[in-house]
């Protein structure tokens, strides 16, 4: 598969997809590049998700409204996600990552549909830029529907991995609620709409210094998807573009970061912007991180509810199905949002 197809979904890759000819070209080009790149300090929102089961909810929920609508994304600390559950997910990735490669090469495909996908680093001919990111992407979501074909080595990849996802998904659903309720929905809105869970375990090898101006662990792209749940280890390495300049996302110790993708904007008649981030290397030290994808089901309906409609706030994106945006979604070459622009009202 060409690295510009590839880049369509960095971030994920969606169910019951086809590749198609692209009939738009967003080039990578017209995105700030790693060396010129100026970084700028900014707060990161900070979600208490335990806050959200007691009388301060209403607090709350305007708090991650507040983030989703100015920033885009949010990072969640009290969210009950076991500390040995995300050492063990980082240990049992570490462990992966590192077997020898005709093991590993065992998942690979280049079908962006497979139930289970390795993808490896490769090098941008046409951009002259190499994508250092090794990932490990596979649904998850029920976990018994799905764990007799996760790796069998290292041994205890399959119990480790399941514990984490079972938490990871205990918490996506307890954000889509807030998440929903912040839009003024009923809280069960995104939830009704849901299908599958995809997860991707991220391994960044440390780069050479003489190629590190030249290396990306991840290109700027936004996500195809509702929501986005990160987990980083103690690496810096992600990124924000954020008033036209790329912001430093470094890791805070108990948290997970969530961005809008986006499926949401759709669904919040671009109240919410789907976020546009990369991931950097450095000459150091590998790094890992663990990234969650929430998805609907294939007819659900994306557009904006009408409760989200009035004068002052006309319909953004006309009604589709994740069926129909699936299929679109491989015409378009693009690092943005711009796939959404194939599902715009004529007039907006």
């Amino acid at each position: 598969m060409p690295a510009a197809v590839l880049h369509v979904a960095e971030g994920v890759a969606l169910p019951e997809t086809k590749q198609l000819p692209p009939t738009y070209e967003n080039p990578i080009s017209t995105l700030p590049t790693v060396p010129e790149a100026e970084l700028c300090d900014g707060s990161i929102p900070i979600i208490d998700l335990e806050a959200l089961h007691g009388p301060r909810r209403s607090h709350i929920v305007k708090q991650l409204g507040h983030a989703c609508q100015h920033k885009g994304f949010f990072a969640v600390k009290n969210h009950g996600i076991p500390k040995t559950a995300v050492n063990n997910i980082f240990d049992t990735t570490r462990e992966f990552f590192h077997l020898p490669e005709e093991e590993r090469m065992k998942f690979y495909t280049p079908d962006p549909n497979s139930d289970i996908r390795l993808m490896t680093a490769y090098k941008d001919e046409v951009e002259n830029v190499f994508v250092a990111r090794e990932s490990l992407k596979f649904h998850c979501h029920p976990v018994e529907d799905y764990v007799n074909k996760w790796p069998t080595n290292p041994p205890s990849f399959r119990k480790k991995a399941a514990e984490y996802l079972t938490n990871v998904r205990r918490v996506e659903m307890t954000l889509l609620d807030a998440i929903s309720e912040s839009l003024g929905l009923e809280r069960d809105y995104i939830e009704k709409r849901l299908g599958g869970h995809y997860v991707s375990l991220n391994y960044y090898r440390a780069c050479e210094q003489s190629e590190l101006e030249l290396t990306y662990g991840v290109r700027g792209h936004t996500d195809p998807t509702i929501i986005t749940m990160l987990l980083q280890d103690d690496v810096p390495g992600l990124q924000v573009l954020s008033e036209g300049k790329w912001m430093d996302v470094n890791p805070i110790p108990d948290t997970v970061v969530v961005h809008v993708g986006d499926l949401l904007q759709a669904i919040s008649n671009h109240r919410y912007k789907s976020l546009l981030h990369q991931a950097i290397v450095n000459c150091e030290k590998e790094r890992m991180s663990i990234a969650s994808y929430c998805y609907p089901s294939s007819d659900a309906k994306i557009g904006p509810p009408k409760k989200l409609i009035d004068t002052d706030h006309p319909a953004i994106y006309k009604d589709f199905t994740f069926g129909e945006f699936s299929k679109q979604m491989w015409k378009v070459i693009t690092p943005t949002d711009k796939r959404l622009d194939l599902f715009k009202c004529s007039a907006a």
